[in-house]
């Protein structure tokens, strides 16, 4: 089991720790709900330096994340980021990503934790214009400060104007008495914020000042189970549960970052996907009694025939009902529909919505 930088810090704040993705990591500190509304109304520091974080550099760089992601990267400018996806041969996804570009010969890609060496080698395999690949996963260190006093209470500790930072673009610059650190307007929570890269080396320090800079704004350390709640509010895709190798971004409801300008694995079937139409829909849907519903419970009719399945759910603590993902029949996907989720021996009466369920 790998620590982050970070790991006796969490330990000594006296966090429930829990394996995940190969790292021993935070789930929570004082409770979901109380980290969870922190975030929403206030402002939290999340450690997830479990990420991977891959450079892509030299003149064919761009020509490489064309290939193999399906967003256009030709439309990202310097210091700017793009959420993403790369396309498998078979229809489904080897990972959803964030890509970074600093410059035309320099890219950062932003890969899950357990996909790192997956995604290393699917990239690798593909890379036949002999662009120049590092891998610096184990030297980084990411923090996510999440929240909507985030740019108030972080101003203090750098030179940056943080307000003029716009959403998915990104600086490098000073941060808590740091040189050239990534300070991204990016996040997994809908609450705004940044998250934060820098060395190993220099992690500790600026988690220290973040905490230091925000004890004014109600800052307080955030578990994984929080992370998972609140991008669940947002209607936002996890890998393994709501996306994985056997789900096409069009059946996710991610052809918004499937841009067909150029080719990229798989593009062509995905293409044909898309103007015909799929047989199934990742939804969202809000129990209408109460009931938390669970990645792999049955999604049933009104006869209590199986249409699908949960990949996501929980209880909603911003708006105290349940509230969860899952795929179900094209027919059985329009929004307003009634389905019924499974609870047990118990089937309970859901609608679907249209993500995201927390409206600010």
């Amino acid at each position: 089991m790998k620590n982050t930088a970070l790991s006796h810090i969490h330990e000594q704040l006296g966090a429930k720790m829990v394996p995940f993705a190969g790292y021993n990591m935070p789930v929570s500190y004082e409770g979901v709900t109380i980290e969870h509304e922190n975030v929403r109304n206030n402002l939290g520091v999340f450690d997830v330096s479990h990420m991977g974080e891959f450079l892509v550099l030299g003149p064919n760089a761009l020509d490489l994340i064309q290939k193999i992601t399906s967003n256009d990267a030709s439309k990202v400018v310097d210091n700017q980021a793009q959420y993403t996806c790369m396309p498998n041969e078979k229809g489904g996804l080897v990972d959803d990503l964030i890509i970074y570009r600093f410059n035309a010969e320099k890219w950062l890609l932003v890969v899950n934790a357990s996909n790192i060496q997956k995604d290393w080698d699917w990239i690798a395999s593909h890379n036949t214009m002999n662009a120049e690949l590092r891998d610096i996963s184990e030297d980084y260190s990411l923090l996510a400060i999440q929240g909507p006093k985030a740019v108030e209470a972080m101003q203090s500790i750098t030179s940056e104007d943080l307000s003029a930072i716009k959403f998915y673009n990104f600086k490098v610059s000073d941060f808590a008495g740091i040189e050239h650190v990534i300070i991204s307007a990016t996040g997994y929570t809908g609450s705004g914020g940044f998250e934060i890269y820098c060395k190993n080396t220099e992690v500790e320090q600026i988690w220290s000042k973040v905490m230091e800079a925000g004890a004014d704004f109600g800052i307080k350390p955030i578990g994984l189970a929080a992370r998972d709640t609140l991008r669940l509010e947002m209607g936002f895709c996890l890998y393994g549960n709501d996306i994985d190798n056997t789900t096409s971004p069009i059946e996710a409801g991610l052809g918004w970052i499937t841009k067909f300008n150029n080719e990229f694995i798989n593009s062509e079937a995905l293409q044909k996907q898309k103007e015909e139409g799929v047989t199934r829909k990742l939804i969202g849907f809000e129990l209408n009694e109460r009931g938390i519903p669970r990645q792999g419970y049955d999604i049933v009719d009104a006869k209590g025939i199986k249409i699908g399945h949960v990949t996501s759910g929980t209880m909603s603590p911003s708006l105290n009902k349940g509230i969860g993902l899952g795929y179900v029949g094209k027919e059985h996907s329009k929004l307003g529909t009634e389905i019924y989720i499974q609870v047990r021996k118990k089937a309970i009466p859901a609608t679907i919505v249209k993500p995201p369920f927390y409206k600010k």
